[in-house]
């Protein structure tokens, strides 16, 4: 375990059997069609690249890169779009890949914007849902996990851009992140 992280919560082994789970939620829910997974960069890479190999429906890929903390444990409440898509989401079906929903508003930031560009249907896949700390009344279609109001790390997640490359997730300490 990392000198830093108060305890882990989620192995690497259960981590990979949530997100068979959601594979296999998304191929009966896209059988017969093509869609196109977002990626929203860089929390949801690990996540992203498991889930669309472990789906049996083909898919697009394409990424994004959407910034609200910067380097605060604390979100802007501001979500700007760094990098945008490449692929254009007009009549496509988009399943939107986040590592975790909290404030709420990223997502509602990207559903407006995407749905705007005139997507057919938007999906949203999350592999953490923090509810306790929900601005806005919006959730995943899907969430792998649901936690408390812990700061995670690992797994795609980070503080500070630090500890993404983790295989499990755990808490990090206060001490890290309040300095």
């Amino acid at each position: 375990m990392n000198k830093d992280l108060q305890s882990v919560v989620l192995t690497e082994e259960q981590i990979q059997e949530k997100v068979k789970a959601a594979a296999a939620w998304l191929d009966e829910r896209f059988a017969d069609k093509k869609p196109l997974a977002v990626s929203v960069l860089k929390g949801s890479v690990m996540f992203f690249c498991d889930l669309v190999r472990a789906m049996q429906t083909p898919v697009q890929i394409d990424f994004m890169t959407v910034s609200s903390y910067g380097s605060s444990s604390e979100t802007s409440g501001m979500p700007k779009i760094v990098m945008d898509l490449a692929a254009s989401v007009k009549d496509r079906d988009v399943i939107l890949v986040e590592d975790i929903v909290d404030s709420g508003y990223t997502l509602q930031r990207m559903r407006d914007l995407l749905v705007g560009r005139g997507a057919k249907s938007f999906t949203v896949v999350a592999l953490f849902d923090k509810p306790s700390r929900r601005k806005i009344d919006i959730k995943a279609d899907y969430a792998c996990f649901e936690i408390g109001d812990e700061f995670i790390v690992g797994y795609g997640l980070d503080y500070a851009q630090q500890y993404r490359t983790l295989p499990y997730v755990g808490i990090l300490k206060r001490e890290i992140y309040e300095k």
